[in-house]
Protein backbone atom coordinates (compact mmCIF):
# COMPACT_ATOMS: atom_id res chain seq x y z
CA UNK A 1 0.00 0.00 0.00
CA UNK A 2 1.43 3.40 -0.97
CA UNK A 3 2.01 6.03 1.67
CA UNK A 4 -0.26 9.11 1.67
CA UNK A 5 1.65 12.10 0.28
CA UNK A 6 1.86 14.88 2.88
CA UNK A 7 3.05 18.31 1.82
CA UNK A 8 4.92 20.29 4.50
CA UNK A 9 5.63 24.00 4.15
CA UNK A 10 9.12 25.17 5.00
CA UNK A 11 11.34 28.14 5.76
CA UNK A 12 13.61 30.10 3.44
CA UNK A 13 16.43 31.49 5.58
CA UNK A 14 20.22 31.93 5.63
CA UNK A 15 21.72 28.63 6.78
CA UNK A 16 25.07 26.93 7.37
CA UNK A 17 25.69 23.25 6.55
CA UNK A 18 28.84 21.25 5.74
CA UNK A 19 31.12 23.86 4.09
CA UNK A 20 28.32 26.15 2.90
CA UNK A 21 26.65 29.30 4.17
CA UNK A 22 23.79 30.18 1.85
CA UNK A 23 20.09 30.94 1.58
CA UNK A 24 18.25 27.66 1.89
CA UNK A 25 14.78 26.13 1.89
CA UNK A 26 14.80 24.21 5.16
CA UNK A 27 12.70 22.51 7.81
CA UNK A 28 13.49 20.89 11.17
CA UNK A 29 13.77 17.17 10.45
CA UNK A 30 11.36 16.35 13.29
CA UNK A 31 8.46 17.17 10.97
CA UNK A 32 9.72 14.78 8.31
CA UNK A 33 10.44 12.04 10.82
CA UNK A 34 7.00 12.26 12.42
CA UNK A 35 5.22 12.00 9.06
CA UNK A 36 7.29 8.95 8.09
CA UNK A 37 6.73 7.30 11.47
CA UNK A 38 2.98 7.85 11.08
CA UNK A 39 2.98 6.16 7.67
CA UNK A 40 3.08 9.16 5.34
CA UNK A 41 5.41 10.26 2.56
CA UNK A 42 6.63 13.81 3.27
CA UNK A 43 7.17 16.33 0.46
CA UNK A 44 8.59 19.77 1.24
CA UNK A 45 6.77 22.76 -0.23
CA UNK A 46 9.01 25.84 -0.42
CA UNK A 47 7.32 29.26 -0.61
CA UNK A 48 8.23 29.80 -4.24
CA UNK A 49 6.23 30.11 -7.45
CA UNK A 50 2.58 29.18 -6.88
CA UNK A 51 2.35 26.04 -4.72
CA UNK A 52 -1.45 26.19 -4.30
CA UNK A 53 -2.25 24.01 -7.37
CA UNK A 54 -0.10 21.24 -5.83
CA UNK A 55 -2.99 20.58 -3.44
CA UNK A 56 -4.43 18.38 -6.20
CA UNK A 57 -1.39 16.10 -5.91
CA UNK A 58 -1.40 15.83 -2.11
CA UNK A 59 -3.26 13.60 0.32
CA UNK A 60 -2.66 15.97 3.25
CA UNK A 61 -1.01 19.27 4.18
CA UNK A 62 1.00 20.48 7.16
CA UNK A 63 1.70 24.19 7.57
CA UNK A 64 4.76 24.27 9.79
CA UNK A 65 6.13 26.75 12.31
CA UNK A 66 8.06 29.89 11.46
CA UNK A 67 8.13 33.65 11.79
CA UNK A 68 5.23 35.98 12.38
CA UNK A 69 2.42 36.59 9.90
CA UNK A 70 2.41 40.11 8.43
CA UNK A 71 0.01 42.04 10.74
CA UNK A 72 -1.22 43.98 7.71
CA UNK A 73 -3.15 40.84 6.78
CA UNK A 74 -5.39 41.38 9.78
CA UNK A 75 -5.45 45.17 9.62
CA UNK A 76 -2.75 46.07 12.13
CA UNK A 77 0.66 47.71 12.11
CA UNK A 78 3.61 45.59 13.33
CA UNK A 79 4.13 45.82 17.08
CA UNK A 80 7.55 46.18 18.65
CA UNK A 81 8.12 42.45 19.16
CA UNK A 82 6.70 41.23 15.85
CA UNK A 83 9.53 39.78 13.79
CA UNK A 84 10.83 37.40 11.14
CA UNK A 85 7.98 38.43 8.86
CA UNK A 86 8.43 36.86 5.43
CA UNK A 87 5.75 38.27 3.13
CA UNK A 88 6.65 35.83 0.33
CA UNK A 89 5.99 32.94 2.69
CA UNK A 90 2.68 34.46 3.77
CA UNK A 91 1.67 34.75 0.11
CA UNK A 92 2.50 31.12 -0.66
CA UNK A 93 0.95 29.65 2.49
CA UNK A 94 -2.24 31.71 2.39
CA UNK A 95 -2.75 30.43 -1.17
CA UNK A 96 -2.04 26.85 -0.10
CA UNK A 97 -4.42 27.02 2.85
CA UNK A 98 -7.17 28.52 0.71
CA UNK A 99 -6.78 25.74 -1.86
CA UNK A 100 -6.66 23.07 0.85
CA UNK A 101 -9.84 24.37 2.47
CA UNK A 102 -11.65 24.47 -0.87
CA UNK A 103 -10.58 20.90 -1.63
CA UNK A 104 -11.29 19.75 1.96
CA UNK A 105 -7.75 18.36 2.06
CA UNK A 106 -6.77 16.94 5.47
CA UNK A 107 -4.88 19.77 7.16
CA UNK A 108 -2.70 20.09 10.26
CA UNK A 109 -1.39 23.51 11.26
CA UNK A 110 1.49 23.71 13.72
CA UNK A 111 2.32 26.93 15.61
CA UNK A 112 2.55 29.47 12.75
CA UNK A 113 0.26 27.08 10.87
CA UNK A 114 -2.56 27.82 13.31
CA UNK A 115 -1.98 31.54 12.89
CA UNK A 116 -1.99 31.31 9.09
CA UNK A 117 -5.25 29.34 9.15
CA UNK A 118 -6.85 31.78 11.58
CA UNK A 119 -5.87 34.91 9.65
CA UNK A 120 -6.72 33.30 6.29
CA UNK A 121 -10.27 32.87 7.61
CA UNK A 122 -10.49 36.49 8.73
CA UNK A 123 -9.17 36.23 12.28
CA UNK A 124 -6.57 38.29 14.11
CA UNK A 125 -3.63 37.61 16.42
CA UNK A 126 -2.24 38.82 19.71
CA UNK A 127 1.08 40.19 18.49
CA UNK A 128 2.94 39.60 21.77
CA UNK A 129 1.48 37.22 24.35
CA UNK A 130 3.45 38.51 27.38
CA UNK A 131 1.47 41.75 27.04
CA UNK A 132 -1.72 39.69 27.36
CA UNK A 133 -0.79 36.97 29.86
CA UNK A 134 1.82 38.82 31.92
CA UNK A 135 4.41 36.06 31.52
CA UNK A 136 6.74 34.56 28.91
CA UNK A 137 6.23 30.85 29.62
CA UNK A 138 5.05 30.20 26.06
CA UNK A 139 8.54 31.10 24.78
CA UNK A 140 10.82 31.35 27.83
CA UNK A 141 14.20 31.94 26.14
CA UNK A 142 15.41 31.96 22.53
CA UNK A 143 15.92 28.48 21.12
CA UNK A 144 14.37 26.60 24.05
CA UNK A 145 10.85 25.19 24.32
CA UNK A 146 8.62 25.92 27.26
CA UNK A 147 6.65 23.04 28.76
CA UNK A 148 3.03 23.79 29.52
CA UNK A 149 -0.13 21.66 29.70
CA UNK A 150 -3.13 22.32 27.47
CA UNK A 151 -6.65 20.98 27.94
CA UNK A 152 -8.63 19.77 24.90
CA UNK A 153 -12.32 20.69 24.81
CA UNK A 154 -14.70 17.72 25.20
CA UNK A 155 -16.66 16.80 22.09
CA UNK A 156 -14.04 18.09 19.64
CA UNK A 157 -11.97 16.14 17.14
CA UNK A 158 -8.86 17.07 19.12
CA UNK A 159 -10.34 15.51 22.25
CA UNK A 160 -11.14 12.36 20.27
CA UNK A 161 -7.47 12.20 19.32
CA UNK A 162 -5.74 13.27 22.55
CA UNK A 163 -8.40 12.80 25.23
CA UNK A 164 -9.86 15.48 27.51
CA UNK A 165 -7.26 15.44 30.28
CA UNK A 166 -4.36 17.91 30.43
CA UNK A 167 -1.73 17.21 27.77
CA UNK A 168 1.87 18.30 28.37
CA UNK A 169 3.13 20.13 25.30
CA UNK A 170 6.23 21.93 24.01
CA UNK A 171 5.64 25.64 23.41
CA UNK A 172 7.62 28.19 21.44
CA UNK A 173 5.36 31.03 20.40
CA UNK A 174 4.93 34.66 21.38
CA UNK A 175 1.72 35.15 19.37
CA UNK A 176 -1.66 33.44 19.46
CA UNK A 177 -5.18 33.71 18.09
CA UNK A 178 -7.16 36.73 19.31
CA UNK A 179 -10.26 37.07 17.11
CA UNK A 180 -11.16 33.69 15.61
CA UNK A 181 -11.47 33.24 11.87
CA UNK A 182 -14.84 32.43 10.34
CA UNK A 183 -16.10 28.98 11.27
CA UNK A 184 -13.24 28.07 13.61
CA UNK A 185 -13.84 26.84 17.15
CA UNK A 186 -11.38 26.68 20.04
CA UNK A 187 -10.47 23.08 20.85
CA UNK A 188 -7.77 23.55 23.52
CA UNK A 189 -6.53 26.28 25.84
CA UNK A 190 -3.62 26.76 28.21
CA UNK A 191 -4.16 27.48 31.90
CA UNK A 192 -3.79 31.21 31.21
CA UNK A 193 -6.60 31.12 28.65
CA UNK A 194 -4.41 31.27 25.55
CA UNK A 195 -5.96 29.58 22.51
CA UNK A 196 -3.82 26.50 21.87
CA UNK A 197 -5.83 24.63 19.23
CA UNK A 198 -8.62 25.28 16.75
CA UNK A 199 -10.56 23.21 14.25
CA UNK A 200 -13.10 23.74 11.49
CA UNK A 201 -16.30 21.77 12.09
CA UNK A 202 -17.91 20.38 8.98
CA UNK A 203 -14.57 19.68 7.30
CA UNK A 204 -13.26 16.10 7.29
CA UNK A 205 -9.98 17.07 9.02
CA UNK A 206 -8.95 20.72 9.48
CA UNK A 207 -7.12 21.08 12.78
CA UNK A 208 -4.34 23.32 14.08
CA UNK A 209 -2.34 23.47 17.30
CA UNK A 210 -0.23 26.29 18.70
CA UNK A 211 2.33 23.99 20.31
CA UNK A 212 5.02 21.82 18.68
CA UNK A 213 3.93 18.15 18.57
CA UNK A 214 6.77 17.32 16.18
CA UNK A 215 9.34 17.60 18.97
CA UNK A 216 8.25 14.63 21.10
CA UNK A 217 8.00 10.86 20.80
CA UNK A 218 4.19 10.88 20.62
CA UNK A 219 3.03 11.05 17.00
CA UNK A 220 -0.69 10.76 17.73
CA UNK A 221 -1.61 13.96 15.87
CA UNK A 222 0.46 12.98 12.84
CA UNK A 223 -1.08 9.52 12.83
CA UNK A 224 -4.54 11.09 12.88
CA UNK A 225 -3.63 13.26 9.89
CA UNK A 226 -2.23 10.31 7.96
CA UNK A 227 -5.32 8.23 8.75
CA UNK A 228 -7.54 11.01 7.40
CA UNK A 229 -5.32 11.40 4.36
CA UNK A 230 -5.54 7.68 3.59
CA UNK A 231 -9.34 7.59 3.45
Amino acid sequence: MSRPVIGITCYVEPAAFTVWETRAALLPYDYVDQVVRAGGQPVLLPPAGDPAPLVELLDGLIVAGGGDVDPGRYGEEPAEHTGYVRKFRDEAEFGLVGAALKAELPFLGICRGLQVLNVRLGGALHQHLPHVTGHSAHAPVPGRYGQMPVRPEPGTRLAEILGTGPVDTAHYHHQAAARLGEGLIVTATAEDGTVEAVELPGHPFTLAVQWHPETGDDNTLFHALITAAAT
